[in-house]
């Protein structure tokens, strides 16, 4: 399994599925199963019980993995979707650079 080059944080688009051409950011990555958690994207509705005076119960929105294949994350030069490379720098570490522009992510 190849690394995953989306981070929390970056904004991204969505390429497939219902929510597809829908952008926004990512809340979690979950490295085991490929997938990523975007808010507002790819919302299922969970009925949830109230389990003590203070929790209140019924239908919330819960927003749901999505493959990370799905995504792409938005160049934050002119705002297209990219994919990411990295760059070595001359002290030795390492930065997310645009494949398309070259620009820093």
């Amino acid at each position: 399994m190849s690394g995953i080059k989306i981070k929390k944080g970056d904004r991204v688009r969505v390429l497939t599925g219902k929510d597809r051409g829908k952008e926004g950011l990512v809340m979690r990555v979950l490295p085991r199963d490929n997938k990523v958690i975007v808010d507002g994207i790819n919302v299922a509705k969970k009925h949830q019980k109230a389990r003590s005076a203070t929790s209140q119960g019924g239908i919330i929105d819960k927003d749901m993995p999505i493959p990370v294949p799905n995504v792409a994350v938005l160049s934050p030069s002119d705002g297209k979707p990219t994919k990411v490379g990295y760059k070595v720098l001359e002290d030795g570490s390492k930065i997310r650079v645009c494949r398309r522009t070259g620009a820093e992510i």
